[in-house]
């Protein structure tokens, strides 16, 4: 076990904050949440306090203690060993491989609402699955050989995208909406004070959000920076909590401009954003903005795609490198990019994207894509939860640049309140939606409980069978040190 370093280089508490922001926040599924209306804030506010801040303060501890690179992989493995370690590791892996056939479709509807008719409540070719499953592999290949070419390539990219895709959008549609409400137009959503405490006896209406988890995951990725950061102690709880109040502001403002304009039983999940932004825009003269809004939406889309093809994968080479994965999967090209990872990630996701060819509707494949990763990921939430606890218990005397607030005693509480709401949004995934039509309902589990099991069983048959050779002496970093 390796002890601490405390970094020699100083970030601010803001730079740490909007990073923390930047990570987590997206627009892609405020369609998804809009139709709970005032309910929305409660699940965001739920979310926030049972799984966004106890994630955020557990794996900043986590990332303090064991600063090692491997993040999720060396404290999973620290607290249960390296079969869950590699687990971890895996599922932070394949649920965002899953999950790009979900922000591509997005993509793909951004591209056809460009020139639409601006009155159109609904633009048939953004339902067309054959154009979207083609514009999700043009996409997603095209990134992938740009991450071929190095991280300079893909860095160019995105390096702008999170500002012009997702933060100059959600402020322009956060900002039209309270035009809209303080014009005194009229609001398609029920402004009883009754709907901001939802209907929580029928568990199939809580499916959708269930997902909002997910909305506040990969905040974990940022708890790297712990000990670069003055007085982690007091300033990091301060960026956390600042980024967590940021983040879900944004997230309530954007669900309810959407609320605002769509009859909640109408909200389609992949077209309400451009719709709301349409009727918007068209009603206050500035329709000819749409094409434009629509495009920094896809140029948003793209740089994240390309960002995140590259960084889980090389967090999987790393370990990879420790033994966990056939040399074949460790293979790089000469810009040093982990190319095998990649080809084989990029097959599975063009698997996924077939599914648009068997099931009912754009809105059920990308419903069940987003309820499979979500399933993935919060068995990884669980793992780093029961890690946090484990490691408080097994090494109590361990000096700590950053410790959860009340010590052991507020461990066990934010661990105790992570696990049992990733437990219940983890049962929930399973069922399906009341509000989407999702076909056969036999193949709704047939796919959610096959790609379970196959995606643990995967890393589980991986680690039974690795080899000695599989150890790169010469790539081992400091995960074993």
């Amino acid at each position: 076990m390796k002890t601490n370093q405390k970094s020699t280089t100083s970030i601010s508490v803001l730079t740490l904050t909007v990073m923390n922001v930047a990570a987590v926040v997206s627009l892609k599924g405020l369609a998804s949440e809009a139709g709970y209306g005032l309910g929305s804030i409660f699940y965001y506010l739920f979310a926030a306090i049972m799984f966004l801040i106890p994630v955020s303060l557990i794996s900043a501890e986590l990332a303090a203690s064991f600063p090692q690179k491997g993040g999720v992989y060396v404290w999973v493995k620290e607290a249960f060993g390296k079969r869950l370690g590699f687990l971890a590791i895996w599922l932070q892996w394949i649920q965002n491989t899953i999950w790009f056939p979900t922000v591509l479709t997005f993509s793909a509807v951004s591209i056809a609402f460009i020139g639409a008719n601006p009155n159109s409540t609904n633009v048939a070719l953004a339902d067309n699955k054959l154009y979207v499953a083609i514009v999700c592999f043009v996409i997603y290949w095209g990134a992938t050989l740009v991450n071929l070419r190095g991280i300079s390539a893909s860095s160019k990219i995105s390096k702008f995208g999170g500002l012009i895709g997702t933060i100059i959008p959600a402020g322009l549609l956060i900002l039209l909406a309270a035009i809209w409400l303080f014009s005194g137009k009229p609001l398609e959503m029920n402004t009883s004070m009754k709907t901001l405490v939802p209907n929580l006896s029928n568990l199939n209406n809580l499916v959708l959000a269930s997902s909002i988890f997910l909305y506040f995951a990969g905040m974990e990725l940022s708890s790297v920076h712990v000990t670069e950061i003055e007085n982690p102690q007091k300033n990091y709880p301060k960026a956390i909590i600042l980024a967590s109040v940021i983040s879900v502001t944004i997230f309530i403002l954007g669900t309810l401009a959407i609320s605002f304009v769509l009859p909640s039983n109408s909200i389609n999940l992949t077209q309400g954003l451009f719709i709301a932004f349409d009727k918007y825009l068209t009603t206050f003269h500035l329709g000819f903005l749409s094409p434009v809004i629509f495009t920094m939406l896809v140029i948003g889309v793209i740089a994240g795609v390309s960002t995140w093809i590259g960084g889980p994968s090389k967090g999987l080479l790393t370990v990879g490198h420790q033994g966990m994965l056939p040399l074949f999967l460790q293979k790089t090209n000469k810009n040093g990019v982990q190319v095998n990872i990649l080809l084989v990630q990029g097959c599975i996701v063009s698997i996924l994207i077939l599914l648009f060819t068997f099931m009912p509707s754009i809105q059920s494949v990308y419903q069940v894509l987003t309820q499979l990763t979500s399933i993935l990921y919060l068995v990884m939430y669980i793992l780093l939860f029961l890690s946090g606890i484990k490691l408080r218990i097994k090494y109590p005397d361990m000096k700590r640049e950053f410790s959860v607030p009340m010590g052991k005693a507020g461990m066990f509480l934010l661990g105790g309140l992570g696990l049992f709401s990733a437990s219940l949004a983890f049962i929930l995934s399973f069922l399906p939606p009341n509000q989407i039509k999702v076909g056969s309902t036999l193949n709704w589990y047939l796919i959610l409980i096959l790609g379970f099991v196959i995606f643990i069983t995967i890393p589980l048959v991986i680690y039974h069978f690795r080899k000695p050779s599989w150890v790169q002496n010469n790539k081992v970093d400091d995960i074993e040190k």
